[in-house]
């Protein structure tokens, strides 16, 4: 499964409305740690389809970070069913990202 750019024009459709449980990464460019991590979610997502996988570039949807009250990146976010139910801050191993799920 490829990774979603997600943005405040599809995060309803994407996240909100999805009938499997998503993953955010919330990022940005300048951010060492979010470029460590990022490969890491990629490939997550190659591996679990199961689960719907976006970005949030920061810098770009502020509206979404602030909705989701973001202070520090690289923060992955699980939603299901239209409700946060998990939260991490920080680069992560793969298994403890499936472990969110």
């Amino acid at each position: 499964m490829s990774v979603l750019t997600i943005t405040k024009e599809n995060f309803d459709l994407e996240v909100m409305k999805s009938d499997r449980p998503v993953l955010l990464d919330f990022w940005a460019s300048w951010c060492g740690p979010c470029r460590m991590l990022s490969p890491v979610v990629d490939e997550f997502a190659g591996e679990h389809s199961e689960v719907k996988v976006g970005k949030v570039n920061v810098d770009e949807q502020r509206d979404l970070a602030a909705q989701f009250g973001v202070m520090s990146i690289p923060t992955l976010v699980v939603i299901k069913n239209g409700k946060e139910t998990n939260r991490q801050v920080g680069v992560i191993p793969k298994a403890s990202i499936a472990a969110l799920i």
